[in-house]
C-alpha cells in the first residue's frame, strides 16, 4: 500500500498560526478571565477548543470524501435549519444585540460557523455537476446564487454582514473556478460592491460604522472608541512590539481583545516584524491550499477545497483590515488566531478536509 503524501507546508502554516493564536489568547484574556474568577479562564477553553478542533480535523483528514459530497444537501439543510432557530425565543441566544448563537444549556455555538463550511461543501457539488452548463447563467450560475442568498438573508437578519462576505469570497471563488464568464463575475462583483454600500447606507448601526471608518475621532468615546483603541495598540508596537505578555491596550481599553481585535494585540506584542511574519504565513496558507485546489483532478474536490481556502483567507483578509483601520467594523473574528469555540473546530475541520484533498497515494 502506497504512503500517504500531504501538504506538509499548508500543515506547517496551520500549526504556526494557530500557536500565534494560542501564545496571544494568553496574554489578552487573563484581565477578562478574572471577570469568571480565574485568569486562566478563557486560556484554558481556548486549549479545550483547540483540542476539540484537531479532533475534528484529523476526522475531516479521514473523511470519506464521496460520502461527504453524497450527504452535502442533507447537512445544509440540517446546519440551515439550526440558522433559523437562533430567532427562536428560549434556543437563540442574543449577545449585545446580536441573534447568532443557539444556547443548549451545557453548550452554546453559531450556527453561521457550522454553514460556512455545509453551504461551500453543497455548492461545490451543485457547481461540479453543473460544469457543462456553467456558461449559462440561468442554469449554471443562478442556482448557487439564489441559494447563497438565502443563506446571506438569514445570517445578515443576526446581523452578521462579516459573516456573508466570508462566504461571498467562497462563493465566488468557486464560480470563477467552475469555469464562470469573466463579463459576469465582474458584473457579480459591481453588485456585490453596491450591496453592501446599500447595506451600510440603510441600517443605522452600520452607518455608524461606515462614518467611524472615516472619521473615528468624531466620536471616540462612542462608535469611534474600539478602532481608535485598536489602531493605538497597531502603533504602539513600533517595528519590535512591546514584548510578549508586555500589551497595555488589553487592560480593558480595546474591547474584544482576543476575539475580534487579537490581531491588535499581536501587533502591539511583535510590532511590524511579527504583524509582517503572521500575514506571511497567511499568504503561505492561501497559496499552498489554491495548489491543493488546482492539484485535484476530480472537480468535486478541486470545488471544494477552493471554496474552503477562499472562505478562511477571505475572513483572514477583512478581519486584518478592519484592525488596521482600512475597514469598517464588521465583528468577524481571525482564523486560528482569535478565541471561539465553534469557529476553532469548524475551522481546523476544514483545514482536515483540505489535507485530505492534499493527499497523494489515496485509493
Amino acid at each position: 500500500m502506497p504512503k500517504l503524501k500531504i501538504d506538509y507546508w499548508f500543515l506547517l502554516a496551520v500549526i504556526l498560526l494557530s500557536a500565534i493564536g494560542t501564545a496571544t489568547i494568553f496574554s489578552a484574556s487573563p484581565t477578562m478571565g478574572l471577570k469568571h474568577g480565574d485568569m486562566l479562564y478563557f486560556i484554558k477553553r481556548h486549549l479545550f477548543f483547540l483540542v476539540l478542533g484537531v479532533g475534528a480535523g484529523y476526522y475531516g483528514f479521514r473523511l470519506d470524501l464521496v460520502k461527504l459530497k453524497n450527504y452535502s444537501f442533507h447537512l445544509f439543510l440540517v446546519t440551515l435549519f439550526f440558522l433559523v432557530l437562533v430567532f427562536v425565543p428560549g434556543i437563540g441566544h442574543n449577545i449585545s444585540g446580536a441573534s447568532r448563537w443557539i444556547d443548549l444549556g451545557i453548550i452554546s455555538f453559531q450556527p453561521s460557523e457550522l454553514i460556512k463550511f455545509t453551504l461551500t461543501v453543497y455548492l461545490a457539488r451543485l457547481l461540479s455537476e453543473r460544469k457543462g452548463d456553467i456558461g449559462n447563467f440561468m442554469r449554471g450560475v443562478l442556482p448557487a446564487l439564489l441559494i447563497f442568498a438565502f443563506v446571506a438573508a438569514l445570517i445578515i437578519k443576526q446581523p452578521d454582514l462579516g459573516t456573508v462576505l466570508a462566504l461571498a469570497g467562497s462563493v465566488f471563488a468557486m464560480l470563477f473556478v467552475a469555469g464562470m464568464e469573466y463579463s459576469q463575475f465582474v458584473f457579480l462583483g459591481l453588485a456585490a460592491v453596491a450591496g453592501v454600500i446599500v447595506l451600510g447606507v440603510t441600517t443605522p448601526y452600520r452607518l455608524k460604522r461606515f462614518v467611524a471608518f472615516f472619521d473615528p475621532w468624531q466620536d471616540p468615546q462612542g462608535i469611534g472608541f474600539q478602532i481608535i483603541q485598536s489602531l493605538l495598540a497597531v502603533g504602539s508596537g513600533g517595528i519590535m512590539g512591546l514584548g510578549l505578555g508586555a500589551s497595555r491596550q488589553k487592560f480593558f481599553y480595546l474591547p474584544q481583545q482576543f476575539t475580534d481585535f487579537v490581531f491588535a494585540i499581536y501587533c502591539e506584542e511583535t510590532g511590524f516584524i511579527g504583524a509582517v511574519l503572521a500575514i506571511a504565513i497567511f499568504v503561505l496558507f492561501v497559496h499552498r491550499g489554491f495548489l491543493i485546489a488546482l492539484g485535484a483532478k476530480d472537480p468535486f474536490k478541486c470545488l471544494l477545497a477552493t471554496g474552503l481556502v477562499a472562505w478562511l483567507s477571505t475572513q483572514a483578509l477583512i478581519n486584518i483590515m478592519v484592525v488596521v483601520g482600512l475597514a469598517p467594523t464588521t465583528g468577524i473574528p481571525l482564523p486560528f488566531l482569535s478565541y471561539g469555540g465553534t469557529a476553532t473546530i469548524i475551522n481546523l475541520f476544514a483545514v482536515g478536509v483540505i489535507l485530505n484533498i492534499s493527499r497523494k497515494g489515496a485509493a
